[in-house]
């Protein structure tokens, strides 16, 4: 609160929208700092309660995943990673970010629309598991969407916004797209899935369209992600950078998720870019 007495609260949630709550009533009170621990969709909640605040955001990495957390460099282990949260707090290395919204809810890393969110849908319903089974559990759940849980026959949506140069663009035939705020879209163990690296905190939203269900093109494109490389445009895949705003729109609702989290199904999202949403404790 700005004087030399360290105040520390310390609050559990246990439902959904809880760390929101929290952390935005904290921003009203002036606190400092509202620190996240737990997974990717709690430290989401918490980023909303506080994003256009003077109150920071920390980040404790407690989940299955922790994208976030080590996109920012922060260790996978707790522990540890308390120690560098401890010493950028002490350093006050505190610094604004962007963030992505799409229809009104901020995204720290990327949000997933179609086939991706599918999967997310199908790992939620046996939430109980997640957190014993972690990876196995995504993989099974992506098998299964793949061969009874999602339709690979037609298109989902269509894509449209401005691109970097200012030419308005449209992708008719959209699978499923990646919104990214952030680079890697996730890991795979200690291995990052690196779409595009153009996907910074301070730069516009990136835009990963697949154009088609194809085993054989996703999994050559993926390939060049996970050596690290990113993901590049060709005939089935559509990539768009520095984005400030964009529209996922069909006649049928479609899925997506935001941060891990499934939000439902709806019938057009729109997205844009906020820079300097929030000012995120960075990690010694």
């Amino acid at each position: 609160r700005g004087d030399d007495v360290e105040d520390v609260e310390v609050v559990e949630t246990n439902r959904r929208g809880h760390a929101t709550r929290f952390a935005q009533d904290a921003a009203r009170r002036g606190l400092d700092v509202v620190i996240g621990f737990g997974g990717d969709g709690t430290l989401n909640e918490v980023a909303t309660g506080v994003a256009g605040t003077d109150t920071a955001l920390g980040v404790l990495p407690g989940g299955s995943t922790n994208v976030f957390a080590r996109t920012i460099g922060m260790a996978n282990d707790p522990v540890v990673a308390a120690g560098q949260l401890a010493g950028g707090i002490a350093a006050r290395d505190i610094s604004p970010i962007g963030l992505g919204v799409a229809n009104g809810r901020y995204f720290c890393f990327h949000t997933g629309v179609g086939y991706d969110a599918a999967v997310v849908q199908a790992v939620e319903r046996r939430s109980s598991l997640k957190r014993w089974l972690g990876h196995p559990l995504f993989i099974y759940a992506s098998l299964r969407t793949w061969g009874v849980g999602y339709d690979r026959a037609e298109p989902h949506f269509r894509v449209s916004g401005t691109d970097a140069g200012g030419r308005p663009f449209e992708v008719s035939d959209g699978y499923f797209t990646i919104v990214l705020n952030t680079n890697p879209y996730t890991y795979l163990g200690n291995r990052p899935l690196d779409l595009s690296p153009a996907a910074t905190l301070d730069r516009g939203l990136v835009a990963v369209t697949f154009r088609t269900m194809s085993a054989t093109a996703i999994l050559r494109s993926l390939a060049g992600a996970l050596r690290g490389g990113g993901v590049e445009p060709s005939d089935h895949l559509d990539l768009r950078t520095d984005l400030s705003d964009l529209v996922i729109s069909h006649e049928s609702p479609f899925p997506y998720q935001v941060d891990g989290d499934f939000l439902g199904d709806p019938r057009e999202l729109r997205f844009r870019h906020r820079p300097d949403a929030v000012r995120l404790v960075r990690p010694a």
